[in-house]
């Protein structure tokens, strides 16, 4: 019987080391800077300036075949006030985000203001503090949101010190679009911490921003393609 439970002992060990190994040194670092080139990677984006002192910073990037002007609409839409956030709306509301799911452009959405609240969650839950506040809002180009307390810190003087998440639009060409998204946050206190950081709460960020990316891709092409076809002099 000690043999066998020194057996399973050590063939789980061996296994946590070989998941660890593969974890750390392949899978997350692919995660972390999904769809990205090294030059995005580096790049300095709109919002990145907000933030000071240590930081860990997760990017990813998909290309859109959309005009920056077609995409826009969507990223102005994101929030539990508006249009949602483009992911997994299903496993969002298992915790209570009530959230939307609003795939159409809606008129009388505008552009969000600098200083405006974006819900992540209704008011009721979370003690209200399910949100963040538009810091940056450059129509066609980027949007960046930080923390009710970080957006404090910006209207002293100061900068921010827990999180900003960014969304910048660059061109592509003549019809296309890098859409880059970026998560700048304090890094994890301590060891546990990190580890759940790493082992949790970043693939838990990849699968529902990579979700989000590639919904505002579809979207965007669609809207596209729509809007050529309608435009397009009949014969």
């Amino acid at each position: 019987m000690k043999r066998r439970f020194l057996r399973l002992v050590l063939t789980a060990l061996f296994f946590a080391v070989a998941f660890n190994a593969v974890y750390f040194s392949a899978i997350r670092p692919w995660h972390l800077r999904w769809g990205t080139t090294s030059s995005e990677q580096l790049a300095a984006l709109p919002g990145d300036e907000l933030f000071s002192g240590p930081q860990s910073a997760v990017t990813h990037a998909i290309t859109i075949n959309a005009k920056p002007e077609d995409v826009w609409p969507w990223i102005r839409q994101i929030g539990q006030d508006r249009s949602g956030f483009f992911s997994y709306t299903p496993l969002e509301n298992l915790i209570g985000c009530e959230m939307p799911s609003v795939h159409r452009i809606e008129p009388r959405w505008k552009d969000r203001t600098v200083g405006e609240t974006v819900w992540f969650a209704t008011p009721k839950h979370f003690s209200g503090q399910g949100k963040m506040i538009a810091a940056v809002v450059q129509p066609d180009h980027a949007f960046a949101m930080v923390s009710a307390a970080d957006w404090q810190r910006l209207q002293t003087g100061g900068q921010a010190q827990d999180v900003i998440w960014s969304f910048t639009l660059e061109p592509l060409g003549a019809s296309q679009t890098r859409l880059i998204a970026r998560l700048r946050a304090a890094p994890p206190s301590n060891g546990r911490a990190q580890l759940v950081s790493s082992l949790f709460w970043e693939p838990a960020h990849f699968v529902m921003e990579r979700k989000m990316l590639l919904t505002i891709k579809s979207l965007s092409e669609h809207a596209s393609v729509a809007m050529i076809e309608e435009n397009r002099p009949q014969s």
